[in-house]
């Protein structure tokens, strides 16, 4: 065993996981890992942010693409702070992730030295794990156990802080395997009553969502769907685990949730929660099953243990991983009663009815621009969004087709949307990747820009621009209509501000120019931005601005 620093095990450490990309924002307290870096260039790249957030955003985004942890790296601080808005993002969406944070040296620590912060309690509640390395000896054991601790039950980020004097001192230590997750599998008694539940049930409702979803594990559950008859809907921005156009995908449960879906959860006699929590939103605010006891059978399929019974107390909790409990779906017998039959395609024809825009106030129509982009991309083009009103438009018109395609945070973290396009593109840079931002969303990490131009990535970067924070704004109009403040938004020509980056770009204001616009965004082989200017009327997929008020005051007389 060679004599390293500890930078450079570190390095090593990395590369023994399988890692070999490290989203950063440079910083002083781990120059040492990054002089190992240079040295290990060939394997291990170091992808130069603009923003810690930014960066942040990348590994989780690389996280949810490959099933392994997105690695980031961060100095103390004031990068650890900036870097939190990923830490949260992966920690809501369950997505595996490392943050590496410098640190003081260990003399300075507890005389709240230059950018000290103690960051066991900073990310206590944000992350499954919080560790700091006291030697540098101890680096690859700690390296192992934060990959296992991202990758095992629920996935979930993983803080590992490094003091500078750790990283600079030497040691002689030998490197660890691979971790390999070891995922939970279903009990054999627990199918069997899945079984007899489903095949008593005449309407039955699947949701889908959560982590630990495969392309394997994806069209086995398709398979297995369709050969049941049973309807299967989506949680929350986890529409691309379903191909769209199967006869059984039914829509999804989020904040596009359409009336005729609400309905049939509440009808359903069987909810087949599979690998979602869920949590929140899915439910509408907790409000589609009684909590704890739910009024209709509930069988529930998690990885992790704890998450069982947390809020909803299901018929039937299985305590299993996505990849195990799907393939020993094939074991049980293919049931496809005609009973549910009729369920299923009522519920089908109006899912396919939902997709079907409907008008939209203003020159530029944002659900016939989200139809033409999916006329016009491939089944394995990968769309990347923040949050914000905007993205009801893309979530309900766009039709997913491979898994993985949907990227998107399930926590509503703005920003988030063209730093995981980089992420995208730096995985399959021969894949189409869009990126669909409000402005507001777009403002926040619009920076990285320059690290797409610095790496020749070619995202196209769509912005809508209705100069104001949609989603503030309609809960303003629905709780104090006409009284709007703070989401007025002052923005800086898009295409302009792109081109300086250089970027091709141009801004359209009519809908009937967008089909033309994003053909030659896709020719220009280039990073790539469309600005739409569009009429803040268009408020949602549902309302208009002026509707939203009209009925809040309406409300407000009636009950005065």
């Amino acid at each position: 065993m060679a004599i390293r620093t500890g930078g450079a095990i570190l390095a090593d450490a990395l590369l023994a996981q399988g890692t070999d990309r490290v989203f950063a924002v440079p910083g002083e307290s781990f120059l040492a890992f990054l002089d190992a870096a240079y040295d290990r260039g060939n394997r291990l790249q170091v992808v130069t942010c603009r923003h810690e957030g930014g960066a942040a955003y990348m590994a989780e985004a690389h996280g949810k693409l490959t099933g392994t942890p997105g690695v980031c790296y961060v100095t103390r601080g004031p990068g650890a702070c900036n870097a939190a808005v990923g830490v949260h993002t992966a920690f809501q969406d369950s997505t595996p992730m490392i943050l590496l944070i410098g640190q003081v040296k260990g003399e300075f620590r507890g005389r709240e030295a230059y950018q000290e912060v103690e960051f066991r309690q900073m990310y206590g509640a944000l992350a499954k794990q919080v560790e700091e390395v006291s030697a540098a000896a101890r680096i690859p054991e700690a390296v192992a156990r934060a990959f296992a601790a991202a990758l095992n039950g629920r996935p979930g980020p993983v803080v590992l802080v490094l003091p500078q004097d750790v990283l600079e001192e030497t040691a002689q230590v030998a490197d660890r395997g691979r971790v390999e997750p070891a995922p939970a599998h279903p009990d054999r008694d627990r199918l069997a009553r899945l079984a007899v539940l489903l095949e008593q049930a005449e309407r039955p409702l699947a949701i889908v969502g959560g982590p630990g979803w495969s392309e394997d594990s994806a069209r086995a559950f398709r398979a297995f769907a369709e050969a049941w008859r049973l309807p299967v809907a989506a949680s929350f921005r986890c529409q691309d685990i379903l191909d769209n156009e199967s006869p059984v995908y039914v829509g999804e449960l989020g904040t596009t949730l359409a009336p005729f879906l609400r309905r049939a959860v509440l009808e359903a006699d069987l909810l087949l929660v599979v690998g979602a929590r869920f949590g929140e939103v899915d439910s509408q605010g907790y409000g589609l099953l009684d909590s704890p006891t739910p009024q209709r059978r509930l069988v529930h399929v998690f990885s992790q243990a704890e998450e069982l019974g947390r809020v909803f107390v299901p018929d039937l909790a299985i305590h299993a991983a996505i990849g195990p409990f799907v393939a020993s779906l094939a074991a049980l017998p293919a049931s496809g009663s005609p009973r549910r039959e009729g369920w299923r395609r009522d519920l089908r024809a109006q899912q396919e009815a939902n997709r079907t825009p409907g008008p939209c106030p203003g020159p530029v129509d944002i659900g016939a621009v989200v139809v033409a982009m999916a006329r016009r991309l491939p089944d394995d083009a990968i769309i990347c969004h923040g949050a914000g009103n905007y993205t009801g438009w893309v979530q309900r018109y766009y039709p997913f087709r491979r898994f993985r395609t949907q990227i998107s945070p399930v926590n509503g973290s703005m920003g988030y949307g063209l730093p995981a396009a980089l992420a995208a593109k730096l995985l399959h840079p021969e894949r189409p990747v869009v990126a669909i931002a409000g402005d507001g969303c777009f403002l926040m990490t619009g920076q990285e820009l320059a690290t797409a131009a610095r790496y020749g990535l070619t995202p196209i970067v769509v912005v809508i621009n209705n100069g104001i924070y949609g989603t503030i704004r309609a809960h303003q109009e629905r709780r104090y209509p006409g009284r709007s403040i703070g989401t007025d938004l002052t923005n800086p020509d898009f295409a302009a501000l792109a081109r300086a980056y250089g970027a091709w770009a141009e801004t359209v204001a009519r809908t009937e120019d967008f089909a033309a616009a994003f053909e030659r965004a896709l020719q220009s082989g280039r990073l790539a931005l469309i600005e739409l200017t569009v009429d803040p009327e268009a408020l949602s997929t549902r309302t208009t601005l002026s509707a939203l008020r009209a009925t809040a005051k309406g409300a407000q007389r009636g009950s005065a």
